[in-house]
């Protein structure tokens, strides 16, 4: 598990291999303020107006962004569909569905759809051409997820993907909490 350490709001880069390679940020704010080409949403499966993330990108959306996700079918646990960003300051909204840390089940499985939701985002970037995209700490609301093994997930399925987007040049992990920043701070091993 990763643990926090103290330190500033925004850090660059991870360890690869011993090497500051991969283009990370972490930053503490709201993620719906985020003028980049795309922002996850932590989105539920049937796409319906929720909380948290969801809640805050709705509100910056409008409507236009309810009535679109009204209109896509449910997807499944780590899927990842798009929506334009429409009044929020994003150009889109990339909506994955975590799996439910406290529901039953196999926790090899759930690991598997919470790495499934940041490696499928990151592709939805890479066959857009984007070259930003920011994540929130996804599951680690409402979800249950503990902190620090989400981080490790997160940081672990974007290394792994990042070599097949090599046109994105930043991703940001938009931690809504200090206590969240430096979780991700200490993982990626950026002070």
């Amino acid at each position: 598990m990763w643990a926090g350490n103290a330190g500033g709001t925004i850090a660059r880069g991870a360890l690869r291999n011993g090497a500051m390679s991969a283009p990370f940020e972490i930053m503490v704010g709201r993620i719906e303020t985020l003028a980049l080409d795309a922002v996850v949403n932590a989105a539920n499966r049937q796409l319906a107006p929720g909380s948290g993330v969801d809640g805050a990108l709705r509100s910056a959306a409008g409507p236009r962004l309810t009535e679109a996700t009204n209109r896509i079918p449910p997807i499944l646990t780590g899927e990842a569909v798009i929506t334009p960003g429409y009044d929020a300051p994003m150009k889109f909204i990339i909506h994955t569905a975590a799996p439910i840390w406290t529901e039953p089940g196999p926790e090899g499985a759930k690991v598997a759809g919470l790495a499934k939701c940041y490696t499928s985002s990151i592709k939805m970037a890479a066959s857009r051409g984007f070259e930003s995209i920011a994540f929130p700490c996804l599951g680690t609301g409402v979800y249950g997820w503990p902190r620090g093994f989400a981080c490790g997930i997160a940081v672990a399925a974007c290394e792994q993907e990042l070599p097949n987007a090599p046109k994105l040049k930043r991703v940001v992990f938009c931690c809504f909490t200090e206590d969240d920043a430096k979780i991700y701070r200490d993982g990626l091993g950026v002070s």
